[in-house]
């Protein structure tokens, strides 16, 4: 049985350890040295992060999130024993694990872990399709004679370096599909290297429940199970013109998945839908001053965004969630696409007017959509605004400014609101 060693990468014959170092860490699998398309999913990533660069937070549970009227970004793994997970509010993580730090997101150092893992990546294969700051999937096809390695061995080499160079761990799911990649490397985390191989896949998925396809939430699993469904052998039995009637398009693509079919190919060049940014108050708030103040940098942080990708949006879009957890959303198109920070906020406050009496808020989201190249951005003046244009001069100066001197070398007074 092919076998390949993860810490020093020889490949033998099945057995207990690697037969050079003596390491219990091996895969083997039959399709081992034959499948090359792959998805590579960060071990809790922004928590990783942090405990790397803070060594006193090594053994202790990490939650990363907004204090305690926010909700849990992600959490490592010592709090996800205690139950923990993303999405949960805060003050119910911290009932289950109150011993755990809890600690501010910091978007700048996350970013630059994931272009640092990237370009270890790039290294690999030309075909990277991202699909968030830390996992993605990797097309290795071809790449065995470029490498004189197969694909199998290469991805271990990329999650060793990972570890030694980046201080982050990574796990590979590694299959013949996108979607049996990406469920492969659900399998064995952390620092995991799961296999799901051709000849196996009817049998592998069979017994395993529905939800484990990628979009299939709770509102659509309840469905599924209203009329019998709940497992991939459940879905079989369902004829693909039936699965159709049923669920209109989705039938189609269920039926397709329940045989482990999938024809997507991995795109480098996936496009961006949209840019947001949220913030979660420890308090609920109807204060005017406050909120302006989180939509000023909200707004700021989307430009910045917008900006570092070189793309501009057509329609701005604000989000407000109520104390009773009802969400508000609002959106305006532009009459030109948009990447300035002054625009977007201006954009959103007006937005903001229209639903301020709904308060008092737990959450505020500011966001961009419809983007397009930066090159077809504020092209035209206001001619309603005729200071519009001085703004934007002085804004890019401004940037220029940050770019040299640092992101806190120069700020509007609205942003200490």
């Amino acid at each position: 049985m092919p076998s390949m060693c993860r810490e020093c990468f020889r490949t033998f014959d099945e057995g207990a350890r690697c037969p050079s170092c003596r390491s219990p860490r091996k895969v083997t699998h039959p399709e081992l040295f034959s499948l090359s398309i792959a998805h590579m999913d960060c071990d809790a990533f922004y928590a990783s992060v942090e405990k790397r660069d803070n060594p006193d937070l090594r053994d202790k549970p990490v939650i990363i999130g907004g204090g305690k009227r926010g909700v849990v970004s992600t959490a490592c793994y010592l709090a996800r024993i205690k139950g923990v997970k993303s999405a949960m509010p805060m003050f119910q993580a911290l009932k289950l694990c109150p011993e755990a730090v809890v600690v501010k997101p910091r978007m700048d150092a996350y970013v630059e872990a994931s272009r640092q893992v990237r370009a270890l990546m790039d290294e690999l294969s030309p075909i990277i399709e991202p699909l968030s700051l830390d996992e993605a999937f990797i097309d290795l096809t071809g790449t065995e004679r470029l490498h004189g390695a197969p694909p199998a061995v290469m991805l271990a080499r990329l999650t060793k370096r990972m570890k030694d160079e980046l201080g982050v761990t990574g796990s590979i799911g590694l299959s013949h599909n996108k979607f049996l990649a990406k469920l492969a490397s659900e399998l064995d985390k952390p620092r995991g290297f799961a296999v799901i191989g051709a000849a196996e896949t009817l049998d592998f998925l069979g017994p395993k429940p529905v939800r484990l396809i990628w979009g299939i939430g709770p509102a659509a699993q309840e469905n599924l199970e209203k009329v019998g469904i709940r497992t991939f052998d459940d879905l079989r039995r369902w004829d693909s013109d039936s699965l159709t009637a049923r669920f209109g398009a989705m039938g189609e693509r269920l039926w397709h998945l329940a045989r482990g079919q999938d024809k997507r190919r991995v795109s480098p060049n996936t496009p961006v839908k949209g840019i947001s940014k949220e913030t979660t108050f420890f308090e609920d708030t109807a204060n005017a001053d406050i909120l302006d103040g989180h939509i000023w940098r909200l707004a700021e942080q989307v430009s910045d965004r917008a900006k570092a990708k070189a793309k501009a949006g057509r329609v701005v879009t604000l989000k407000v969630k109520q104390s009773d957890h009802k969400t508000l959303t609002r959106r305006l198109s532009l009459h030109q696409p948009t990447q300035l920070a002054d625009v977007i906020y201006r954009t959103a406050r007006d937005l903001f007017d229209h639903v301020a009496d709904k308060g008092p808020f737990r959450l505020i989201g500011v966001g961009i959509s419809e983007l397009v190249e930066e090159t077809e951005a504020d092209l035209e003046g206001d001619l309603f605004d005729p200071n519009a244009a001085k703004r934007a001069k002085a804004e890019r100066a401004a940037d220029q400014i940050r770019a040299k001197f640092g992101k806190d070398a120069i700020k509007k007074g609205r942003a200490f609101r």
